[in-house]
């Protein structure tokens, strides 16, 4: 007798190369919300990542991660190291001219709202920075919303000196909406400044010294140094010679360049002076002998580089006081 044929089942792989599909896709979603909320706990503004970065001393974003996942994790590393590593870079500043040239600056720098907030009712040491946005390396955070500048400095460096038991506080107003609501432009920006240098002044009767923090423009070569296997941002004194009383001012840029030198040598560029045609000349230095302006590295530096520098400045300024 013939054997009934019976024909095979035919296996339909479509269905399953779709779920699978489908699967995939709901892995992909999870894991981009799950790397997005991440990122937002990392730090979703100038001001938290500020924030943490003075709370937390071991701040670290890993110079080339080879993924998301590796960022994050590496991040949130543990918080015991007394210094914070953290990477930053970018942004052409030096001397800005136009009100447009203003309008570039604030695409790529903000104002930063001051991370940890204390009132200060005797302070010794009084920052400001005349050109908030100037800004450093955003190497590494691209991704998140934070965009280094100078503010951040001056935010690192009081937390230093606080911690060191020296009183300081930071000129937190914003220079942009002052100049704004005065109708000026950017070369205003000292006279600006100067409104709250005097408020300062008024408020504060025992201010040592007053610190106006920039960046400058040049190449990243020459505003860094390695110093015992760390690198740090060089600073710069200027100095403006257009007020009759400067030489107090020198003076003192040059007894701090000295004990910088001594203490971190070549961290210090040196002292510039200034006067003359297409320059400033004052930089409100005419105010009082005790202000000093400082260019802390270049636009190439990472704020890891100007977080060693303000450290070390802090240790610079206690000697200096001690002395006093």
């Amino acid at each position: 007798m013939a054997k009934k044929f019976v024909p095979r089942k035919r296996i339909y792989f479509f269905p399953l190369v779709f779920k699978i599909i489908i699967l995939c896709i709901i892995l992909f979603i999870i894991y981009f919300l799950y790397t997005s909320i991440n990122k937002i706990k990392l730090a979703s503004s100038n001001q938290e990542f500020v924030k943490q970065l003075l709370e937390q001393q071991n701040y670290i974003l890993e110079k080339k991660p080879t993924s998301l996942m590796t960022k994050v994790k590496t991040n949130l590393k543990t918080l015991i190291n007394k210094q914070p590593s953290y990477l930053l870079e970018n942004f052409y500043h030096e001397k800005i001219d136009t009100a447009s040239d203003l309008n570039l600056v604030s695409k790529s720098t903000e104002y930063i709202d001051d991370p940890k907030p204390e009132t200060q009712d005797n302070p010794r040491v009084y920052l400001y920075n005349t050109h908030q946005l100037e800004g450093y390396s955003k190497e590494n955070l691209e991704e998140y919303n934070i965009t280094p500048n100078v503010m951040m400095a001056s935010y690192m460096l009081r937390e230093n000196l606080n911690k060191k038991q020296i009183t300081t506080v930071v000129e937190t107003s914003d220079m942009t909406t002052f100049l704004n609501s005065q109708g000026w432009n950017y070369q205003n920006s000292y006279k600006a400044s100067s409104y709250f240098i005097k408020d300062a002044l008024n408020k504060y009767q025992n201010l040592d010294l007053l610190i106006d923090i920039h960046r400058d423009a040049i190449p990243k070569k020459s505003s860094t140094i390695t110093i015992d296997k760390k690198n740090y941002a060089k600073v710069l004194f200027v100095i403006g010679q257009e007020h009759k009383n400067f030489e107090k001012n020198l003076k003192l840029s040059e007894k701090l360049n000295e004990l910088i030198n001594k203490k971190y040598p070549g961290l210090s560029r040196g002292i510039m002076k200034k006067k003359g045609k297409n320059v400033n000349g004052i930089y409100n230095q005419d105010l009082s002998e005790k202000i000093i302006l400082i260019e802390c590295g270049g636009y190439k530096n990472t704020t890891l580089e100007v977080y060693n520098t303000m450290e070390a400045l802090s240790d610079v300024i206690k000697q200096y006081l001690e002395e006093l």
